[in-house]
């Protein structure tokens, strides 16, 4: 996705996921799964669909098997009903659930829209709180450390010592269009350096960390029926609190690694 060394965070060519590789552990990271999305677009919109559950699960788990990952971080928004998980959207989960974790250890960052998901997976989940945490070793030379959030809320200062945060959220997209006025969407990641000062809740930040910021890596929703940001089209409001502020030079690519430039330009 970019010229030079290794990333710390590499992603899965024409897939919404990536791989962090950190130092003992190569984990798998996917945002935005919402899971039991069918059952609440019926409930919201009386939109029927037919249900993805099955197709979902069996691409998590061959991104498991394909990558070596041992360990699967789900960004955020594992599910995607407002509530604690009830009937064909607490069926999904279970399934979802004990295929992963019948063969790695799980990790939810919780997102808006994890109400109930961390207690009532307590067994199976690691969980981290919606401020953020940290993975991997220190920034000193035992490998590398990547923040991860979903980008809901504000997050905790201490994800500006890393090298890398990894977030959900935002569900970017990029309307593209063709010489003769046709256009399509298509879902798209977002690179670049961070502003510390936008990204902490009130702008206060240390001469330190701002002279060393981390990189900021925006996920595609891994559930292509969730919808999105449309990012490069004017007027389009940004979910987390800090967006667009804290990507002031970042560029957009394509699942296929299509490097498209500053998203603002797309």
């Amino acid at each position: 996705m970019a010229a030079g060394g290794p990333l710390a965070v590499e992603p899965v060519v024409d897939e919404p996921a990536a791989v962090a590789d950190l130092g003992d552990e190569r984990a798998l990271l996917v945002a935005d799964v919402h899971a039991g999305i069918e059952v609440g677009l019926r409930y919201e919109r009386g939109v029927e669909l037919d249900s993805r559950a099955d197709e979902r699960r069996e691409r998590l788990c061959g991104l498991i098997t394909e990558t070596g990952a041992d360990r699967l971080v789900v960004l955020g928004d594992l599910a995607h009903r407002i509530a604690a998980p009830e009937g064909d959207e607490r069926d999904e989960l279970v399934e979802l659930i004990e295929a992963v974790t019948d063969r790695v250890p799980m990790t939810l960052v919780e997102g808006n829209h994890d109400g109930g998901v961390a207690e009532a997976f307590a067994d199976e989940l690691d969980v981290i709180g919606a401020a953020g945490g940290v993975l991997g070793g220190s920034r000193q030379g035992d490998g590398p450390t990547v923040g991860v959030l979903h980008g809901h809320t504000w997050p905790t200062p201490d994800l500006l010592d890393v090298d890398v945060i990894c977030m959900g959220h935002e569900h970017p997209q990029v309307r593209l269009e063709d010489a003769v006025g046709g256009s399509r969407v298509e879902r798209a990641w977002l690179r670049g350096t961070l502003d510390p000062a936008a990204f902490v809740e009130g702008g206060a930040v240390t001469t330190e960390r701002a002279a060393d910021p981390p990189e900021l890596v925006v996920f595609p929703a891994f559930n292509e029926r969730s919808g999105g940001t449309w990012v490069n089209v004017d007027g389009q409001s940004f979910l987390a609190p800090f967006l667009p502020a804290a990507l002031p030079d970042s560029d957009a690519y394509l699942l296929d690694g299509t490097r498209l430039g500053a998203f603002r330009r797309v």
